[in-house]
C-alpha cells in the first residue's frame, strides 16, 4: 500500500512501469526518446530514468497517432507542437485525448498488465474514495475500460489479462450497488443484458448513476435465460427495463429478438422499456420499433416518455 501511494503520488515511474502503460517496449521508449527527444526523463543518481504523468501521456499520443498511420517523426511533430500550443497542420489527423488518464488509470494499466487482482482492487478502492462515485465512474472505470478494449483489440492484452481487470472491476462495481442507500419507496429500474450477452459492466454503471439520481435497481446479470426476463418483469412491476447488448451476437444467435422485445415492450407500455448498448443500436439503426426505445447515454434513459 505505501508502496503504491509513494511510486504514483509523486508521477515518478520506471520505465517498466511506463512500459507496462504504454505497451510499448523499453526499447521503443528509449528509441523513441533518443531520436525524437519525445520525452526527456529526469536521472536518478543510480543512472536510472524516471518519467511523469506528462511524458506517459506524450507517449500514448505518439503511439495512437502512429497507430492512425502516421510515422514517428510526423506523430512526435504533431504532439510536440500541440503541447507548445502551436497551430497543428498535419493533414487535420485528430489527436485523441490521451491526456485525461490520471494516476489511477496509470495503476490499473500497469496492475492490469500484471493480472495482478489484489492491486487492482486497492486502487479501485483509493480512487473511489479520492474522487467519489461520480468522477469515479467517468474519469477511472470508464476510461480503464476502453483501454482494456483497446489493448485486447491490438492485441496487447491476452485474454487472461482482459479478463482478470475486467472481473476485478465488475465485482468493485457489485459491491457498491449492494452497500448503496436508497429509500424504500424508490422507483425500480430492472437492468438485464440480452441473451447471449456477456458483457454486464455497461448496465452496472448506468444503473450506479440511475441509483445516484434516487432509482432503485437490480440487475439480472448477463446472458439471462429466453423467457426469464419477462417473468422477472411481470413478478416486479418495475417502472424501467435497461435492457444492453455491447455486440450483435444476441441478434445474430436469434433474428427474431429484436422484433421480440419490441412486441414485448408494446405489451407493457405502462413501463419503459429501453435497449442501449453498442451493438443493440448499430442491429437496431434504421429499423421501425412501435415501443421498444433505443437509448445511448444515461440522460436518454432517464428522460420523461411520452406515451
Amino acid at each position: 500500500m505505501n508502496t503504491i501511494n509513494r511510486t504514483f503520488d509523486n508521477e515518478n515511474y520506471s520505465i517498466q512501469q511506463v512500459s507496462d502503460m504504454t505497451g510499448l517496449s523499453k526499447q521503443v521508449i528509449r528509441k523513441w526518446e533518443e531520436r525524437h527527444e519525445i520525452v526527456q526523463p529526469k536521472r536518478l543518481d543510480n543512472g536510472y530514468r524516471t518519467y511523469s504523468k506528462k511524458d506517459v501521456n506524450v507517449l500514448l499520443s505518439v503511439k495512437t497517432l502512429a497507430d492512425q498511420g502516421l510515422s514517428i517523426k510526423q506523430a512526435a511533430t504533431l504532439v510536440i507542437q500541440e503541447n507548445a500550443n502551436v497551430e497543428k497542420t498535419i493533414k487535420q489527423v485528430p489527436i485523441q485525448q490521451i491526456d485525461d488518464l490520471n494516476n489511477h488509470v496509470f495503476q490499473l494499466i500497469e496492475k492490469g498488465t500484471h493480472c495482478d487482482e489484489v492491486e487492482i482492487n486497492l486502487v479501485l478502492q483509493q480512487a473511489f474514495h479520492q474522487h467519489g462515485l461520480s468522477n469515479f465512474l467517468t474519469s477511472v472505470v470508464v476510461p480503464f475500460l476502453q483501454e482494456i478494449g483497446k489493448r485486447w483489440e491490438k492485441g496487447e492484452w491476452d485474454a487472461f489479462q482482459e479478463s482478470i481487470s475486467s472481473m476485478v472491476v465488475r465485482d468493485f462495481l457489485v459491491q457498491i450497488r449492494r452497500n448503496f442507500k436508497y429509500r424504500e419507496n424508490a422507483p425500480l429500474v430492472l437492468g438485464a443484458c440480452l441473451p447471449n450477452e456477456q458483457h454486464e459492466i455497461p448496465v452496472q454503471i448506468l444503473l450506479l448513476q440511475l441509483m445516484q439520481l434516487g432509482w432503485r435497481t437490480l440487475l439480472v446479470g448477463s446472458s439471462p435465460a429466453p423467457g426469464s426476463l419477462e417473468s422477472i418483469v411481470d413478478k416486479l412491476k418495475p417502472v424501467k427495463v435497461l435492457l444492453s447488448a455491447s455486440t450483435t451476437i444476441p441478434f445474430e444467435m436469434n433474428p427474431l429478438l429484436l422484433k421480440e422485445i419490441d412486441d414485448f415492450a408494446y405489451k407493457n407500455k405502462h413501463i419503459d422499456i429501453c435497449l442501449g448498448g453498442y451493438g443493440a443500436v448499430s442491429y437496431s439503426k434504421g429499423q421501425t420499433l412501435k415501443a421498444l426505445r433505443i437509448v445511448q447515454s444515461i440522460e436518454d434513459v432517464v428522460e420523461n416518455r411520452t406515451t
